[in-house]
């Protein structure tokens, strides 16, 4: 697997300096030498920076954030909470589509790609881009979390009105990157079926943000699938 940086021209004009840092580089050799020790990697390599290129830097309204990407064969594709076509809808994302059903009262998707959302300006980020197949949180000590942080503060720094979804405590312990005086967070227990009875149900993200973005004059998001 070679692991250039793919990636869509605004978000890497806003994101040059990561790129050039000396940790960016040892997340690459760190890569390499996985794949050449014969380690399988999710996602695919053209895929890692797909939430960056499916939803360009100044398309951006709302921020999703995920922990680590699926382990399970044919699962990730770069984008969080999302799987391919084809493939089973995950618990996690079972009980989003619940959630959405019971906020905006929209049919339940048979699908759990989320590409539709990303192309909108939501953007769906794993804390770490890559996970080793089937050892998952493999990869949180690499130094993407380095990358990924970086990337939030740059979203809240550089945008305004921006939708922070911070599902878990894991997410929500990225609440200090974001400038709360000009975007929303919206917060709640992370959708698992182990947590998702302890204050997920009943959060209603999906028409917050909206109420929330039209309040500033921004389009709102088409949240079916």
């Amino acid at each position: 697997m070679t692991i250039n940086v793919q990636i869509e021209e605004s978000r890497e004009q806003a994101l040059t300096e990561e790129f050039q840092k000396p940790y960016f580089s040892q997340i690459k050799q760190f890569l390499q030498q996985e794949k050449a020790e014969g380690k399988t990697i999710f996602p695919a390599g053209t895929n890692i920076f797909n939430a960056f290129n499916t939803t360009p830097f100044d398309q951006v309204k709302v921020v999703i954030l995920g922990q680590d990407p699926y382990h399970g064969t044919g699962e990730a594709h770069g984008l969080s909470f999302s799987v391919l076509e084809g493939i089973r809808i995950p618990p996690s994302l079972k009980n989003i589509y619940k959630e959405l059903h019971d906020d905006l009262w929209l049919a339940i998707p048979t699908t759990g790609n989320l590409t539709p959302r990303a192309k909108q300006g939501v953007f769906l980020l794993n804390a770490s881009l890559t996970v080793r197949k089937d050892n998952p949180n493999s990869h949180k000590d690499i130094g993407r979390h380095i990358f990924t942080d970086a990337v939030i503060k740059k979203l809240s720094e550089k945008k305004d009105h921006l939708v922070f979804i911070l599902r878990g405590a894991f997410a929500q312990q990225k609440t200090d990157l974001i400038d709360k005086s000009k975007h929303m967070i919206i917060r709640s227990p992370h959708p698992s079926p182990f947590s998702a009875d302890r204050g997920f149900f009943g959060s209603k993200p999906f028409s917050k943000t909206n109420d929330y973005l039209k309040q500033h004059w921004i389009s709102g998001i088409d949240w079916r699938i």
